[in-house]
């Protein structure tokens, strides 16, 4: 297991950020659903939660890289300023796990979870404004050196704003991740690692850069918007889905087959008599029989 902890740093207020977190996430998931590809939000419920409070626990089924690669279930506890998820991939000995704290201040707290330090080695601050994205996500609009708010006069941000920008919250991301597979276990769990940091920059990057798309609107209003997108974002799933001949939401299945040769066994799977010996009397060299079976 691989595990990092990640502080994100945003000119935002953690109230702000409740707003602002939603409307991202919901028009990020309908951007990027596509081809196969992409979210299908299938729960989506307020909670009230013993210790936590007042809440929202989401499930969502993802297709990530393609369907046929890596078909994952999320499920997510939701009660800020806390957030739990849960990333299981349908492939065996894979799994995600990412605990989350947001906080009023610019990534100072080495204990912000509670219960131990994250080793200094583990702990990478990543930039919203200098740290480099994968260059298809790149968008003018959404570079925080060009940015600016009218709603809020922010902006754009320059070089050392961390320490000089007024309001500044943290998003403390602790991501656990695990592989285990002989041989590809360390190479694995850095990739996926990489991966997030980037879903990372480029959603924390765009939370800031729409902020004149969503700052004023209350919850129930971004709760609206959210089950607008995921209405739409489901229907782009599944429609691709169709077009391209792939199930809808269904779990990938692996084949295998097994070779027999002898009557007692063949018996045991079923094989009648009558099999044995047309295939006996058959004109065709003798060969093995093949038999193929399939897996959930």
């Amino acid at each position: 297991m691989l595990l990092k902890e990640y502080r994100i740093c945003m000119p935002l207020t953690v109230d702000e950020y409740r707003i602002g977190q939603l409307y991202m996430i919901s028009k990020h998931s309908c951007e990027q659903s596509d081809g196969g590809a992409g979210v299908e939000v299938v729960q989506n419920e307020h909670k009230v939660h013993a210790e936590h409070g007042p809440g929202q626990q989401t499930a969502i089924l993802g297709k990530i890289i393609c369907p046929e690669i890596l078909l994952c279930d999320r499920k997510g506890l939701e009660f800020l300023p806390t957030h739990n998820h849960r990333l299981v991939s349908f492939l065996p000995r894979f799994s995600i796990r990412i605990d989350t704290k947001f906080e009023n201040n610019n990534g100072e707290n080495n204990n912000v979870f509670g219960d131990q330090p994250t080793p200094k080695e583990s702990v990478s601050f990543l930039d919203i404004l200098s740290d480099p994205i994968p260059e298809k996500h790149y968008k003018e609009s959404e570079d925080l050196s060009l940015w600016y708010s009218n709603k809020t006069d922010r902006g754009p941000l320059q070089e050392g704003w961390r320490s000089q920008a007024k309001p500044i919250m943290c998003s403390y991301k602790r991501v656990s991740c695990s592989f285990e597979v002989y041989g590809l276990q360390g190479r694995t769990e850095e990739f996926i690692h990489k991966t997030i940091q980037d879903i990372l920059l480029v959603g924390h990057r765009q939370a800031v850069a729409w902020i004149d798309e969503w700052h004023g609107m209350s919850l129930d209003q971004v709760r609206d918007y959210e089950r607008e997108l995921q209405e739409k974002t489901n229907s782009k799933v599944k429609s691709s889905q169709c077009s391209t001949g792939q199930p809808v939401a269904s779990r990938p299945t692996y084949s295998r087959s097994i070779s027999v040769t002898d009557e007692r066994s063949l018996k045991k799977m079923g094989v009648t008599n009558a099999a044995l010996v047309d295939s006996n009397s058959s004109s065709q060299p003798s060969t093995p029989m093949r038999l193929h079976s399939t897996t959930e």
